[in-house]
Order: C-alpha cells, then structure tokens, then sequence
C-alpha cells in the first residue's frame, strides 16, 4: 500500500471518528456506505465511533452504528466499552440502549464484567463445598487423607515462608503446607479450631488430583484445612522442615506479600477463626458454644437457649460492611483524599467507614463523607469489592460525586483532607510526585483511586 492510500484512509478515519462524536448522522452513514470496514476502528487510545458517539449522547448515531453491525463488546485502552463511557457521563437512554441483548433483554456488558474488578484477597482458589459441610463421615475421612492440605494459624497469622536469603533481599512469601500426619495430634486437642475450606479446583475438566479417593470413579481433589491452636508458636515453628518460616506479627502489611491465590485462602481463613475466636460463649445466654458444620456454626450447649430455636445471626460468622469511596469534585478532575495519623508521611487514602445497622450503602457513603470531611455527596456508585480480614471486613468500594468542596475535617476521624487534582495523582503512581503516596496496590483504595483515573484519561 502506497503512503498516498495509507494517508486517505487515515483521513477518512478521523472524518468518521470526528462525525460520530458530532453527532453528524448523515456524514456518518455515508461514510460507512462508501468504507463498511470503518465501523469498527480505532482512533486515539482505542477510541470507535460508537464510543465517541456515546461519550456526547448521539442517541440517534449509536442506534445506526449499532444497526450497521458495530462491535459494542470492543474496548479502549482504558478498558471502557461504550456502555461504560455512556453510564458515567449519565447518558441512561444509551447505556440501556447498549446494554440490550438482541432479544430486547438487559445484560451485563463484557466492560462491566466484575472479574476486571478483582481485589486483593478476592480471589477464589478454592471450592468451598458449602454443601459438605454437614456432611461428618465425608469431612471425617478428608481430614485422614494424605492429600488434605492443612494450614496453621497461631493468633490468626497463618505461617508462612519467605524465600529470602539474607536480611536484605526481598522474598517471596508462602503458606506453609501440612499433612494429615504432621497435624494428627493437633487435631485431638479440645483447644484446636478446625475450619474446612474447600478442595482445590480443577483447572481443566479432564485434569485429576493426585488424590486417591474417588467418586463415581472420578478421583477427587485435594481438600483444605486451617487449624488454629493455642500451642506455643515457636513449638509449631518446628513442625515445618522448611526455612525462614515465621508468623506475620503486623498482618495488616505482612499479608499482603502473599500472592493472589493463597491471599484468598487466608482471607477466608483468618476471618473464620476470628470470629470462633470471639464467640467461644453464647452471646444469647452466655453458656459455652460448639463449633459444628466444618467450623462455620456454633451452637449453644444450653438446650434451653432461644438461640437453638430458629435462625440466628450469632451461631454464624459475621461480616462487617465498610463503605470505602473516592469522592470526585463536581469539576470532575479533583478526588478527595485523607489520611489519618497512623498513615506513612505523605500518604493519603480514600475515606472509609462501617454501615450502620438499617442504613442503605448509599447513605452510609454520603453520612461517613460528610462526617470526615464536611463535603457534601450526591450521586454514589457501586465499583467493586474487598474482604477485608483483618478481622472480617467486607470493603465496598464505590465511586462519588460531591455537591459541595467545603472541607471541615472532624479530626477525631481523620488528620486532614484535600482536593487533588488528576494529574498529581497520576504524577504520584508514577514516583514522580514525593511528597503524596497512594495506598498498597493490594487495598480496594488503591484501586479506586487507579479506576477513576482510568475512567477520566480519555473522556
């Protein structure tokens, strides 16, 4: 191809792009009757013309480039289809019009998928087999099986190993994983909380573990156990052949080194044993309790407690909502951050707090803004989630618009807050901003923060 034909079809690409984010109907079906192929290509950052159309509320545009067949399942660089880009800029009659399936239906878009929204902690490893859990011969016989995996906690740290060498290099760090034998006598203990976690997924379906139980002639994967015991920690350091292993003593920060599929595993772990650590007596009576159903329920040894009579929340863990938000200036190029006293020097964060009983997420994001920060919050949207579990937190991310920039920080809560401009933040994920640092790459806040700025780059 001559660059005289490259040159022509490059400009007839931006006459194409610059149409559809006019919102020029007819130069854009003239186009496409003259080069179908334009329909789907891409200008700056990934950007078609339906996108474009979309990001200016050409209703009438969109509707045609979906009739001439365009991909609304394509992506730009920021990860954004155009229903996304019309959902945030508010444009409600062309999100619904995209988020249609061919039937007329509502359907969640690709760009939307939660998976693209995957938190630390998040990640699911593991089958939980929530069925089996009240099923004793079958957790009695996992238990023996030389394939279980079990893993020991001691004050809620897993143990763990790192790879490093020497003091100054930087490891990888890993659970430590045991056998039936290793733990037998553990498991004897009265003392001794064992939780079920589930049995490792197949990648495949053709793929097999190596354990020796089969259903159906199908061999069965291995299960997983956490125990948590009071044996001394430095006793159940030596049970471990390997070096460097060790119990977490800041969790908040040392969990955070695990890679993403064993995070899952101690999120869901920890937060368990927490909870059996605080409710070993009734919180309806005050008599002793009992773990039952693989360690996610405990009931009362008091057969005359009104907790043994219907359903009640406190024989089963308990997950504590907290709202987390990043708060967007209503000029749409400022998010509001704070930090508390026990943050690093120069770092700043999203503002967080719990739901209260009876109170929608919502009003929890506008009430905990408003309190922390005096600003006052409209429009909220969901984002994505986090467990949290330390002890058992479940971090809700969301996305907000402030109504008023008035800041009057409630000191009691947080040190300080202020607006930040787009770009400093951006300057700041990048080292070259020393004086403001974002939060870990593993927090919900981090992400958020990384999402707003991803959804904003190119609109």
């Amino acid at each position: 191809m001559t660059s005289l034909q490259l040159s022509a079809k490059e400009d007839m690409l931006e006459r194409f792009l610059d149409a559809s984010a006019r919102g020029d109907l007819t130069q854009v079906s003239t186009l496409l009757s003259h080069v179908p192929s334009l329909i789907n290509q891409t200008g700056y950052s990934g950007w078609t013309g339906l996108m474009l159309a979309a990001r200016n509320g050409h209703y009438d545009v969109v509707e045609a480039l979906l009739s001439h067949g365009c991909d609304k399942f394509s992506v730009n660089s920021s990860s954004q289809t155009a229903y996304d880009i019309a959902k945030f800029w508010g444009h409600r009659h062309i999100s619904n019009l995209l988020g249609r399936t061919d039937d007329g239906s509502q359907r969640v878009l690709p760009g939307s998928d939660p998976h693209q929204q995957e938190n630390y902690f998040s990640r699911e490893t593991l089958d939980r087999l929530s069925a089996k859990r009240t099923d004793t011969v079958w957790l009695e016989d996992k238990q023996s099986d030389p394939d279980t995996v079990y893993l020991l906690f001691s004050n809620l740290s897993p143990m763990v190993r790192s790879s490093q060498e020497d003091d100054n290099a930087v490891g990888e760090t890993k659970l430590c994983r045991f056998r039936y034998e290793a733990v037998k006598d553990l498991l004897q203990k009265p003392a001794t909380v064992l939780i079920f976690l589930g049995v490792e997924k197949r990648k495949t379906p053709s793929s097999s573990s190596s354990s020796s139980q089969t259903v159906d002639g199908v061999q069965e994967p291995p299960a997983w156990f956490a125990i948590n015991t009071d044996e001394v920690a430095a006793e159940l350091l030596k049970r471990c052949r390997e070096r460097n292993c060790s119990f977490p003593k800041t969790p908040n920060r040392d969990l955070l080194k695990l890679n993403e599929e064993e995070a899952g595993v101690v999120a869901q772990a920890r937060s368990v044993l927490a909870w059996h650590s605080r409710y070993s007596f009734c919180p309806t009576c005050g008599s002793s309790t009992t773990l039952e159903e693989g360690g996610y329920k405990r009931s009362c040894l008091n057969l005359d407690c009104k907790s043994l009579k219907g359903v009640h929340n406190t024989c089963y863990p308990r997950v504590d909502p907290v709202v987390i938000m990043l708060v967007i200036h209503p000029d749409g190029n400022q998010c509001l951050l704070g930090r508390k006293k026990i943050f690093p020097v120069g770092m700043f964060s999203c503002l967080a707090g719990f739901i209260e009983p009876g109170e929608a997420m919502e009003e929890a994001v506008r009430r905990e803004v408003e309190e922390e920060s005096g600003v006052k919050v409209g429009p909220v949207q969901y984002v994505s989630c986090q467990p949290w579990p330390m002890p058992s937190n479940l971090m809700i991310g969301c996305l907000a618009v402030a109504i008023s920039t008035d800041i009057k920080v409630d000191e009691n809560e947080i040190e300080e807050a202020r607006w930040f401009p787009r770009q400093q933040v951006i300057d700041s994920f990048r080292g070259a901003h020393p004086a403001l640092t974002m939060p870990p790459r593993q927090t919900i806040a981090h992400q958020l923060i990384r999402h707003w700025i991803g959804m904003n780059s190119n609109l």
